[in-house]
């Protein structure tokens, strides 16, 4: 059965309104490994197809330009096979005479994918791309899509290109992972009758991947499908973190050692702090390494509430790695059923906390449509002060800073069932609060919010406290 695309509504629509242009068009689309940059483009261009090449992973120049060779007699139905060309303005130039007569009324679609891949240093393939739209397609009815999963080299040599395709892209997509909402709908293709508990179990271990949730089985939990996927030696995420860095980065054992640094501080750390406690060189490399796990989806950056500008902070937020790391990494050798003995004990629970904070700060623009506050400005961030002789310090999960001088304070709790607060937590809430206060010296009103899985059983130590409570529900909101 043909797999359907679900959600990328706008994605979709700006490649739509590229192949109803007057214009010629140069789509840039980046995006992590296996988020679906590829089959979002076969998908939606299926019909307009002229010409499709995907580069090859490590392969000199030679073998670049006779896989270009073989892909031009396919889509050309050569009955010889054409000779590889020399270079790569010899390609684009045979390129170029293979479409000119397919220049009709309906736009043609060329779809370079894997663009990293083939443009190597010395390569002479930008070159060869910027002489064939600048004096050939931006003249015809065309639209060009060139994509790439190291998203950085794409932002860096593509999009903000000094030479010929400076200001030449016309429309770009950042192809991100499925949210809940989005994975929800996928996993429904597969298991009609998952509920959305197992949906978000399966989120905060593999994430919105769909190559990830396409291996999930209908009629089996999610800590069954988890185990299989995790720790069988077969199972696809068995061994994928070995593969996925570097596959986007070069030199990424440097990626590698930002990230596990990152996993081990729950809070996130500054620029600062991961120079002096990982001992990484303080300079440009540093600074280019981190941007480029921030614009591959692996890391979040965000202002912590009442920090200063440079005090930036960045937060290991990919579900996947994080997952890997914490249990899959330490348990690969254990086999099948490792997931089903390891999700019943303390440190599932203590890291099924700290997943279910990062998918909420992944969802604000959800969590504000359920407080009623989505035409209100925000900025979302975590709070943590250290205690000292006037008050405890104390920790927020998520803090929502509003433009309407209200700040809520958001509780998270993942929680298997309804949750009934005991007096004990009730107190510790009353004393964070407080602590806040007292820290920030602020003047909005304080509204304390509690998201959960399930929801919270009002009691004497609720009622009176709590403002406003949120299931998971509202994580899954569709916007």
């Amino acid at each position: 059965m043909k797999q359907k695309l679900i959600g990328r509504k706008d994605e979709q629509d700006i490649l739509n309104k590229a192949l109803q242009s007057e214009s010629a068009e140069l789509v840039s689309i980046v995006g992590r490994r296996r988020v679906g940059k590829t089959f979002l483009v076969q998908t939606v261009y299926n019909d307009f197809m002229a010409f499709e090449m995907t580069g090859i992973q490590h392969a000199p120049r030679t073998e670049q330009l006779q896989n270009f060779a073989i892909q031009l007699s396919k889509y050309s139905k050569s009955p010889f096979p054409i000779a590889p060309p020399k270079n790569w303005l010899s390609a684009f130039y045979l390129l170029s005479e293979f479409l000119e007569p397919k220049q009709q009324s309906e736009k043609v679609v060329v779809f370079l994918d894997e663009l990293p891949w083939m443009a190597t240093q010395k390569s002479g393939f930008l070159r060869g791309l910027s002489w064939f739209w600048n004096s050939w397609a931006i003249h015809k009815n065309i639209v060009v899509v060139i994509c790439g999963s190291a998203a950085s080299w794409m932002i860096q040599k593509v999009v903000r290109n000094k030479g010929g395709l400076h200001n030449r892209i016309t429309r770009r997509i950042n192809l991100k992972a499925f949210n809940l909402s989005e994975t929800e709908l996928f996993l429904k293709t597969i298991s009609p009758n998952i509920d959305r508990y197992q949906v978000l179990q399966l989120y905060m271990a593999i994430g919105g991947i769909p190559h990830y949730l396409k291996e999930v089985e209908g009629g089996k939990s999610a800590v069954q499908n988890i185990d299989a996927l995790c720790f069988s030696e077969l199972g696809l995420l068995h061994d994928e973190f070995s593969l996925l860095y570097p596959a986007l980065f070069d030199k990424s054992e440097e990626h590698i050692k930002i990230i596990r640094l990152l996993a081990n501080k729950r809070e996130g750390m500054t620029r600062k702090e991961m120079i002096k406690i990982g001992k990484l060189p303080d300079g440009g490399n540093t600074s280019k390494v981190i941007e480029e796990l921030v614009h591959s989806g692996f890391v979040q950056s965000y202002y912590a509430f009442g920090k200063k500008k440079r005090d930036l902070q960045y937060r290991l937020t990919d579900e996947y790695t994080l997952f890997y790391l914490k249990f899959i990494e330490k348990n690969r050798s254990e086999g099948s059923g490792t997931w089903k003995k390891l999700s019943q004990t303390q440190t599932w629970k203590s890291w099924s906390g700290y997943a279910f904070e990062s998918i909420g700060l992944k969802h604000i623009k959800q969590i504000k449509k359920a407080l009623g506050i989505a035409g209100i400005y925000v900025e979302a961030s975590t709070f943590n002060v250290k205690g000292n002789d006037d008050f405890p310090g104390c920790q927020i999960d998520l803090l929502i800073d509003r433009n309407d001088h209200v700040i809520n304070l958001v509780e998270l709790k993942f929680y298997n069932r309804e949750y009934l607060m005991t007096k004990d937590y009730a107190k510790s809430l009353r004393i964070k609060m407080a602590s806040f206060k007292a820290a920030t010296k602020t003047k909005k009103q304080i509204f304390l919010t509690f998201l959960s899985a399930f929801p919270l059983l009002p009691n004497q130590h609720s009622i009176g406290l709590i403002d406003q409570t949120l299931t998971m529900d509202a994580l899954f909101e569709a916007l």
